[in-house]
């Protein structure tokens, strides 16, 4: 009887211990508030995450009556601090810590992040598409709903079939005026309002991404900028309007885009090929880099990116547009699709 009412003692202690440890860091993290609500929001929570884990691991006596900790924990600290810290809210701040163990990279990538940001990319598999999306989302000061489609979209996995780098270290270290790192493919456009098989002209294509202009840039990544919808360009000969033209920062070129509603063809990429020819030629400035044309097309094809000038140029890319948002089976084979004729359109690379 005795022994029983000592482990019972022992334990109130470690409790108690545990449970002044939390209120401690709760405290820490309340008190420079003031300075990064969000930043220290997420860096207290990490910190609890931690001392839990510590405490779970805290060998093989802890072990034995370690299931309702979590719970006793909660109970204690939500009288003091609130809902925020119920037991499922526990249960995140621990898997934080576990998915993100090196302090460093929790201290310097959550600017501008608020703890919902977090949360949503604790759902993501991959530790690299995690990273990625923390450091990401930071520099990009993206909302969690911006965050929210990305990750459904699988924003990551369709720049890293684009790149197809020798691994995902060579994808976070890509140079940001290397134009592999604003191609995807798909492109995933479903804030259009099109539903699946939908029936549409080119210029009402057009009109539907210049309505979501910004939900587009969004999609398209970093440092793009509007320059004309159906830019004027007029040779000795002829008159020519190309569809969409962006400026990008960052790379410091045009990138222009035609739009095709129909499956990827020798004339449209000719006629790609012509335009950034001609862009070059006649707009490009001499600070600027060298104009990049995108086909966006209703599907691709392995036989044109094997067989025409896509295969030597680094100026021209083809990519699918999906007018819906795929489930996630879905769009994970479409772009294993989409990596494969990517490869073929620049074997060479």
């Amino acid at each position: 009887m005795r022994g029983k009412k000592d482990i019972t003692r022992k334990e109130e202690q470690l409790n108690n211990v545990l449970f002044q440890d939390v209120c401690s860091i709760i405290e820490r993290g309340r008190q420079q508030a003031y300075a990064n609500v969000g930043q220290i929001a997420i860096a207290t929570y990490w910190n609890i995450g931690r001392r839990i884990v510590e405490e779970e691991q805290n060998g093989e006596k802890r072990a034995a009556y370690g299931t309702g900790l979590m719970k006793t924990l909660s109970e204690r600290l939500i009288t003091i601090y609130g809902r925020c810290y119920s037991k499922r809210n526990l249960d995140y701040y621990k898997k934080f810590y576990l998915l993100f163990p090196n302090e460093e990279i929790v201290n310097t990538r959550v600017h501008n992040l608020e703890w919902s940001h977090v949360r949503r990319i604790l759902s993501v598999v991959s530790p690299e598409a995690r990273l990625w999306y923390l450091e990401n989302a930071s520099k990009g000061m993206w909302s969690v709903r911006e965050l929210d489609r990305n990750i459904s979209s699988q924003y990551f996995e369709r720049r890293l079939a684009a790149q197809l780098p020798a691994n995902t270290k060579d994808l976070q270290t890509a140079s940001e005026k290397d134009p592999l790192e604003y191609v995807k493919n798909p492109v995933v456009a479903e804030f259009m309002g099109f539903r699946r098989n939908s029936a549409y002209s080119e210029s009402e294509l057009e009109q539907a991404l210049i309505d979501n202009l910004e939900k587009f840039i969004l999609e398209l990544g970093r440092g793009f900028a509007f320059v004309e919808r159906q830019q004027h360009i007029v040779t000795q000969a002829s008159d020519f309007y190309i569809d969409l033209v962006f400026y990008n920062f960052r790379m410091k070129r045009f990138v222009i885009f035609e739009i095709k509603t129909h499956r990827l063809s020798h004339q449209d990429i000719g006629q790609l090929d012509m335009y950034v020819r001609m862009y070059d030629d006649l707009v490009k400035g001499d600070d600027d880099q060298p104009t990049i044309g995108v086909l966006l097309c209703t599907d691709t094809d392995q036989t044109i990116a094997r067989y025409s000038v896509l295969n030597d140029s680094d100026q021209l890319f083809a990519a699918k547009y999906m007018t819906y948002m795929p489930t996630e089976e879905e769009l994970r084979r479409e772009i294993e699709q989409q990596k494969e004729f990517f490869r073929l359109q620049h074997k060479n690379e």
